[in-house]
């Protein structure tokens, strides 16, 4: 059997980057309907946790910076900022527009 190469096929998703506070899981909440998910707050600093949220995987767990994206058959699973920056790119076509995303990220 030959090693061939693949190109990834180009679809849309959805994301929000997650930011490890309960105001950013209330704006993941609020963008996405993710059943079951839920806050998770540091036992040593309760402004700090992590989103654990079902996948098809099993229950994954979202951390600070992390992006929360709902792939393409409405499934929800947490990304790496490095592989969401090399894997993603904003779907906005004006250049003023893509500039002013990547100064909020």
């Amino acid at each position: 059997m030959t090693v061939k190469n693949y190109r990834k096929k180009p679809v849309v998703i959805q994301a929000i980057q997650f930011m490890g506070t309960p105001a950013s899981a209330n704006d993941v909440f609020d963008a996405f309907d993710i059943p079951n998910a839920k806050f998770v707050p540091n036992m040593s600093n309760l402004e700090e946790g992590t989103l654990l949220f079902p996948t098809l995987e099993g229950d994954h767990t979202g951390s600070a910076g992390d992006w929360i994206i709902k792939g393409i058959k409405g499934e929800f699973y947490p990304c790496k900022p490095d592989i969401f920056e090399a894997t993603y790119e904003s779907e906005a076509t004006d250049e003023n527009a893509v500039k002013q995303e990547r100064a909020q990220a």
